[in-house]
């Protein structure tokens, strides 16, 4: 089992420098790298390798001396991370990978390998001395890789990757009696098939006017300290989402046994007008993926229904389906069975219902689109 452990770094002026030029430099070989692969295949269809690119480096460091400061090992890894975005571009898991900008809130770079924690320092490759290091809790395992990051408030952490030798727990068994059914939404987080809601605490939103005060303040004056200010607000905003997040996770994963959710496409969701800032502060996509990486830990199962399958119009009564329902209805009564119904209590059970019926049907929901083969293509025209 590979488990993070983060830690916040305290390093010195010369260190945070160094630091710097790391993060800087692998920015560096990887746009690049980025445009040598995509000019090689545009004017010669020929797709460079991995491997092709790292036996440039040495001859790029002749050109680039300033590259000799930087660990070799990170400029590499930096070219083996593009490699792995166009592999998931090719799987349609990503969209083709884009430069990455100096402006940016995620600067960070990757040292794969001799990491050491010794006194409270951190020692990695060009840093003998080793970084002072808030060390809160014990490492588990062997240390495979880190990643140091610095954010936009000038604060440095180091996340360390181990390999802690304990293995996923087994698969429990899905049952409905111990199967929980969840609809994401915008007025209650999640709302649950056991009708149980959980109140949205729209961090974002709470903290709007002083957010928006300091953005006026900065447009005008362009103070660093209003930035500093910005950065710091904008941080704990983010502290406050992922504590609510974590919390919340770990407590479904502890008192169910199998979690039937829907496959949602946040990105295309975000890009509808009047939803996009609601639905970016709800943080869907981290608290599915916090889901999933728990469950695969405890043994639980994370079951999945398809994003167009009628969740909210389908009556968990009766099973008809009302056509006319519109985002404004929440609640709503079946004609049929003359139910009332609360639309994302209602959404949760059938999401629990077909979960399960996809489950015993043997039925996968499908998070990507298939990509297109040989195998299969005379099978499908004789049919």
């Amino acid at each position: 089992m590979l488990k993070a452990f983060k830690y916040r770094i305290l390093p010195n002026k010369n260190q945070k420098e160094l630091i710097d030029k790391h993060i800087g430099s692998t920015r560096f070989i990887y746009n690049l790298a980025l445009e040598t692969k995509t000019i090689a295949y545009a004017g010669n269809k020929i797709n460079l390798t991995c491997f092709n690119l790292m036996n440039q480096l040495p001859d790029l460091k002749k050109e680039c001396t300033w590259l000799k400061e930087i660990n070799s090992q990170s400029l590499q890894q930096a070219i083996i991370n593009l490699d792995n975005a166009f592999t998931l571009f090719y799987k349609g898991k990503a969209k083709f990978p884009n430069y990455k900008k100096k402006t940016s809130n995620r600067q960070s770079y990757t040292i794969p390998q001799s990491i050491f924690i010794n006194n409270s320092k951190l020692s990695i490759p060009k840093f003998r001395e080793g970084i002072n290091i808030i060390q809160h809790r014990p490492i588990q395992g062997i240390i495979k890789r880190a990643i140091i990051r610095r954010l936009p408030t000038d604060k440095y952490f180091v996340s360390i990757i181990c390999e802690t030798g304990i293995p996923n727990q087994a698969k429990q068994s899905v049952k409905e009696e111990s199967t929980l059914g969840i609809d994401l939404g915008i007025r209650s987080f999640i709302s649950t098939s056991n009708s149980i809601k959980v109140n949205n605490p729209k961090f974002l939103h709470s903290y709007g006017k002083k957010i928006s005060y300091l953005n006026r303040k900065y447009s005008k004056y362009k103070g660093k300290i209003t930035k500093h200010k910005i950065a710091l607000l904008h941080e704990k905003i983010t502290n406050c989402r992922n504590d609510f997040l974590h919390k919340l996770s770990s407590k479904l994963i502890r008192e169910n046994q199998s979690i039937a959710i829907e496959d949602m496409n946040i990105k295309e969701m975000l890009e509808v007008k009047y939803f996009n800032k609601s639905i970016s502060d709800t943080g869907w996509g981290e608290f599915v993926s916090q889901l999933e990486y728990k469950g695969n830990w405890y043994g639980k199962n994370i079951l999945k229904i398809g994003q167009f399958d009628p969740s909210s119009k389908t009556c968990s009564c009766c099973g008809s389906i009302n056509k006319k329902l519109t985002s404004n209805d929440y609640t709503w009564i079946c004609k049929k069975c003359n139910t009332i119904h609360d639309r994302d209590i209602n959404a949760a059970i059938n999401i629990k219902n077909f979960a399960l019926r996809n489950y015993v049907s043997g039925i996968e929901t499908k998070t990507q689109n298939e990509l297109p083969t040989l195998v299969g293509v005379m099978t499908s025209e004789i049919d």
